[in-house]
């Protein structure tokens, strides 16, 4: 019933974005699994907000299709012999969607609203080390640094680092619901659980971009909708399709498909605040209950079992994956020391809009229950999963995949104390991690991360379960797509749509 509501729901969206196109060339219609949680890209760690906002704001520096990163918004940017001064030279001319100038005064306020404790940004953290931001005239930027911050760059070319006009901050505007910024697109139109319009900014800074006029991101969180919407040719493209699928859309002779390997850390999250998983011996039974190369096979369509909390293929990664080898006969027998028989029930919640994290957490619940464990699955949706689970630690296990980063701080940051939805606190590895943060040079900074991964990799306060493949099928009409190196989000600048 629900998937033909769904259908239904979603063959309206179409007709009415037709009846609004009129005679102007259709809109390049883009697949999302579910709603962002908010369009303000300060207020949030969502991945499907910072996917959306790609095309509505800029930041100072972004990464370029190798993953180096490169001027966006500053031209040019250079650093103090010391490591405490960063300065930043504005690109000239750029305009705000609603008219303002970009000056280095927006760049101040922006930082200095992250920044904020009343306005409590889940990404304030990376700009820490940041003690003051000076504006020496309109297109010049200064941050002064308590430490050096080796981490600091890839955070400005995050999507939370992304530049908002002081006017409107100073205003109080509503980013959550009509963000502006500088993007390549405007928002025209955002329908929860349907779709978000966006026009072209024809004031762009890149005066060639984008190449076409109008971006819909439709929501749908049914994977057999998506499948039948690219075959349809109603939908151009999708991140996020099962392996299972493939052979249909090749078939359809309409879509390309490419299978690149994501930065994506698939894991199953533990809450090490909660007994009996407080006990290390319970979560190292769970990881020798699981076999992790059938979950990446079969949950996830393939892909690189890894040991520790980093993305196969980073430079930073190193393997621990023969700590826990798959050995039920193993887990049984940890389970048996600790105690832990049936009559205990675990939580697992699932967010409900990624059919492969369901999947994944069938295949995890049925492993479990092999070696004795009751485990009971709860499905949520993607706002409640980020409250409930992300933010407040409220269940046993979850299944989640954790977007990359372009420093390892961002992805191994405040693990090893309380702040961290799994509650694992480990005083040796929080100040491993703190001092990589502060330590400058990839060798020097490497020595104190792996020590901190074979803590993780050995307390495992996750199942580290792999780095999967993705498939990114478009329509043959869509030329150029792009998606950032690590970062998992949507390029739309170079797409070109015959």
């Amino acid at each position: 019933m629900r998937k033909t509501a769904t259908l239904a729901l979603l063959a309206a969206g179409f007709l009415l974005l037709a009846g609004l196109a009129g005679a102007a060339p259709k809109p390049l219609t883009f697949a999302l699994s579910g709603n962002p949680d908010t369009l303000d890209p300060q207020k949030t760690a969502g991945t499907l907000t910072f996917q959306t906002v790609r095309s509505l704001y800029d930041t100072l520096v972004e990464p370029d299709p190798q993953g180096k990163l490169v001027g966006a918004l500053a031209e040019r940017w250079t650093t103090s012999a010391d490591n405490l001064t960063w300065t930043f030279n504005l690109r000239k001319g750029v305009k705000f969607h609603n008219g303002d100038v970009l000056t280095s005064k927006d760049v101040k306020a922006s930082f200095e609203r992250i920044k904020n404790k009343e306005f409590a940004s889940p990404k304030a953290s990376e700009y820490a080390a940041i003690t003051a931001i000076e504006a020496p005239d309109a297109a010049t930027v200064e941050f002064k640094l308590s430490a050096p911050a080796a981490p600091l760059l890839a955070a400005l070319a995050s999507g939370w680092g992304a530049i908002l006009p002081k006017s409107l901050i100073d205003a109080g505007h509503d980013f959550a619901n009509k963000p502006v910024g500088t993007g390549p697109f405007v928002l025209k139109e955002w329908v929860r659980d349907n779709r978000i319009v966006l026009a072209k900014n024809p004031e762009y800074w890149l005066k060639s971009m984008p190449r076409f006029d109008s971006l819909v991101f439709q929501i749908i969180p049914e994977r057999a909708v998506q499948v039948q919407g690219l075959i349809s040719g109603q939908i151009d493209g999708s991140d996020i399709i099962d392996q299972e699928d493939v052979p249909a859309l090749e078939a359809s002779g309409k879509v390309n498909v490419q299978r690149p390997l994501t930065a994506l850390i698939l894991v199953m999250a533990m809450n090490c605040g909660k007994p009996p998983l407080n006990d290390l011996r319970v979560r190292q039974a769970v990881n020798h209950a699981i076999d992790k190369q059938a979950i990446l096979d079969v949950a996830y369509g393939g892909g690189q079992p890894i040991g520790t909390f980093m993305n196969y293929g980073n430079a930073y990664y190193k393997d621990f994956t023969s700590l826990y080898p798959y050995d039920p006969d193993r887990a049984k027998g940890l389970l048996a020391q600790v105690g832990v028989t049936e009559d205990t029930v675990f939580e697992m919640v699932l967010p409900s809009n990624y059919p492969p994290h369901v999947k994944a957490g069938e295949m995890y619940q049925e492993m479990l229950s092999k070696v004795g464990l009751n485990v009971q699955i709860k499905q949520v949706d993607w706002p409640t999963w980020l409250k409930d689970v992300y933010t407040g630690a409220k269940y046993d296990f979850t299944v989640i995949g954790h977007t990359g980063k372009l420093d390892p701080d961002g992805t191994l940051g405040g693990y090893g104390t309380e702040k961290r939805y799994v509650r694992w606190v480990n005083a040796q590895a929080a100040e491993l991690i703190a001092k990589g943060a502060t330590t400058i040079g990839y060798e020097n900074r490497r020595k104190l991360y792996d020590q901190a991964m074979e803590i993780m990799a050995k307390e495992v306060p996750f199942v580290f379960t792999g780095t999967s493949y993705r498939r990114i099928v478009t329509n043959k009409r869509v030329r150029g797509f792009r998606m950032d190196p690590v970062l998992d989000t949507f390029d739309f600048r170079y797409t070109e749509v015959q």
